[in-house]
């Protein structure tokens, strides 16, 4: 595909729908060449783009890219203590767009050997929901790689998106990239404003829209919106697991869904469940994208068989070359922290994470199952499974929900799952809130989790 100024200089014709994008073109160029003149100074500005609004996000982007500068995503809802991690790490000399920090740049005070970003680096978000942010190091090649791998999958010419996720988030960048460097159409719409009952005037039939599980399921409860996602070409879901009444429901309106898999270290999905596998029943993860490879590996690092579960392994072009600012050893092989396997026909099948594996009284139990298990009893709007420690089992299986109705209590869930799961994998310890932490990729805050159990139960479990 061509380099980014290609794509600065001859956009395609409406190709935008969003806000003010009649100023994407004039906003990029004024940019750019503000850019350029700072190179023509000898200044490789390290540049942090923390826009909030969509046009002027995305301006800076391809600008920054086709300056040849090195760029980080931001999310501008960050705060203070997130962004004195981020001025700490990248020490930035050029920050473009406003958010809710300005006493973290008050506070910060650079140091005296700032770490050098290659000017060719995409830096995108990764983690932050517990622990500290990092950064994944893309270039150009990577995140075009995904493109193309898509692409060929699909088998499309032109990708139209529309796009209800985080620009700054590898969610919501690549489907910028895609409907860019394809010729096609991008809308962006607050996920807000689409479930008020928002819309624009396109076809949905020829348009791709990506959201997570929290997302669909939000969707799904107002019929006139489910009605409106079935219409769609594909509806991409990923960032999260997926439950399976979710995927009946979905299935119940005839979306075509298609389950991806894939994290920000890949540039996006990696393997998808086509539409018409999912409306026929399959629930995996779907095959891998031409431009990957996957292998399941032993502890051991031995490459397993079919059927085998064990550690998964990607090979893929669009992989990154590390976490800002250190490069991989090697970034050929990406072991991770997911459990799985392939099945004959070569179709990827999730398990679970390794280190969210509950081992209790020397049984391994893992939390998708158990959460799957609890939300079949329909008793639970949201539900989620973690392992705490224990002196005499090691941990003891726990599950933090929110109940449906003020009637379901911890003896009513026990009762319905009795016979759902052996006794080691029911849940000890019940939790039941209002609402359980979620970022807006869906995935749950862990950390703060954790936090609530050890609060609300004995010290000594």
């Amino acid at each position: 595909m061509e380099r980014p100024i290609a794509y600065l200089k001859n956009p395609a014709e409406n190709w935008l729908i969003c806000d003010r994008s009649q100023q994407f073109t004039q906003l990029a160029e004024q940019l750019y060449l503000e850019l350029t003149q700072l190179l023509q100074q000898g200044t490789v500005p390290k540049i942090l783009l923390a826009e909030r609004e969509p046009v002027k996000f995305l301006a800076g982007f391809i600008a920054a890219c086709a300056a040849g500068c090195p760029v980080f995503l931001c999310n501008p809802n960050w705060v203070k203590q997130e962004w004195q991690q981020v001025f700490e790490l990248v020490q930035p000399d050029l920050v473009l767009g406003y958010g809710d920090w300005g006493l973290a740049i008050k506070d910060y005070y650079p140091s005296p050997q700032p770490a050098i970003a290659n000017p060719q680096w995409i830096m995108i978000p990764t983690g932050g929901s517990s622990g500290k942010i990092r950064f994944a190091i893309h270039t150009w090649e990577t995140l075009m790689a995904s493109v193309q791998g898509f692409q060929q999958y699909f088998q499309l010419n032109q990708v139209n998106s529309f796009c209800v996720l985080p620009l700054y988030h590898v969610s919501g960048l690549m489907q910028f990239l895609r409907s860019l460097t394809t010729g096609g159409q991008l809308v962006v719409l607050p996920f807000k404003a689409l479930e008020a009952g928002e819309k624009t005037d396109i076809n949905p039939s020829e348009f791709f829209i990506s959201l997570v599980p929290t997302q669909l399921q939000r969707l799904l409860q107002q019929p006139p919106l489910a009605s409106w996602l079935s219409e769609f070409q594909t509806v991409l879901l990923g960032g999260a697991p997926a439950w399976q009444e979710l995927l009946e429901q979905a299935r119940h309106y005839g979306i075509h869904l298609a389950p991806t898999y894939g994290m920000t270290e890949t540039a996006s999905q990696i393997a998808t469940l086509k539409p018409k596998d999912f409306l026929n029943g399959y629930n995996h993860c779907g095959q891998v994208l031409p431009h990957a490879k996957v292998t399941i590996h032993s502890p051991t690092n031995q490459v397993l068989g079919v059927n085998q579960t064990g550690i998964i392994t990607i090979q893929a072009k669009s992989l990154a070359l590390g976490y800002y600012p250190e490069l991989f050893a090697n970034n050929q092989h990406f072991q991770l922290d997911d459990i799985g396997f392939l099945n004959n026909q070569g179709y990827l099948n999730v398990v679970g994470r390794s280190s969210n594996k509950i081992i209790t009284g020397g049984e391994n139990v893992y939390p998708n199952e158990v959460e799957a298990a609890i939300r079949a009893t329909h008793l639970v709007d949201d539900v989620c499974v973690i392992g705490l420690p224990n002196h005499q089992w090691g941990q003891v299986v726990t599950a933090i929900y929110v109940p449906n109705n003020s009637f379901v209590t911890p003896a009513t869930l026990q009762a319905a799952i009795t016979d759902k799961l052996s006794k080691f994998k029911q849940p000890k310890y019940w939790i039941s809130l209002q609402k359980l932490p979620r970022n807006t990729q869906g995935k749950i805050n862990h950390e703060h989790l954790y936090q609530i159990a050890t609060e609300l139960l004995p010290l000594s479990l």
